[in-house]
């Protein structure tokens, strides 16, 4: 069967999308069934949590770009990185990757907000994001862009399996 180039190129955007920081986890709604839209916690906590989550609430909804770190457009990774940088004053490194080898191992009964978490897909920890309390992380996803989802929601239980604190 040959395939249109349309098709062909429409193939290859998506495996570099999925590649990177594959994640399609959207919203999901609390047990009264509303959706979420706001972590009280984080947001009254001092510290590190709130610094995190302003940074958030600048880029919420901003757009999934693979390798992408700036307002225009972030992977996981990039919107990490950034919200570190600009909530925290801390410099992380740029890749998921780099990440998981970098900054101090959290069991994941221990996470604490600001932590970053780490989510297999595909066989190997390709997404990221932050942990903000409450069972939630903030993330950009390639389906929603820069988002909160519920680690225990469909798409993300089961898959949390590392985390890194990076004081």
């Amino acid at each position: 069967m040959l395939l249109s180039l349309q098709n062909i190129l429409f193939l290859a955007a998506l495996s570099l999308v999925l590649g990177g920081c594959a994640s399609s986890g959207n919203l999901q709604p609390d047990p009264s069934g509303r959706m979420l839209q706001s972590i009280p916690e984080a947001a009254e906590e001092p510290g590190k949590a709130r610094q995190l989550w302003q940074v958030f609430e600048r880029y919420r909804g901003t757009p999934y770009e693979y390798g992408g770190a700036s307002g225009s457009g972030f992977d996981c990774s990039g919107f990490i990185m950034t919200a570190y940088q600009e909530g925290l004053g801390k410099r992380l490194p740029r890749t998921t990757g780099q990440m998981l080898a970098s900054g101090n191992v959290i069991h994941p009964g221990e996470i604490e907000p600001g932590d970053v978490v780490f989510f297999r897909i595909g066989g190997k920890e390709q997404h990221a994001g932050i942990y903000m309390g409450g069972d939630r992380f903030i993330h950009a996803s390639t389906s929603s862009g820069v988002t909160q989802s519920s680690i225990s929601g469909y798409y993300w239980t089961g898959r949390l399996t590392e985390a890194r604190r990076f004081d």
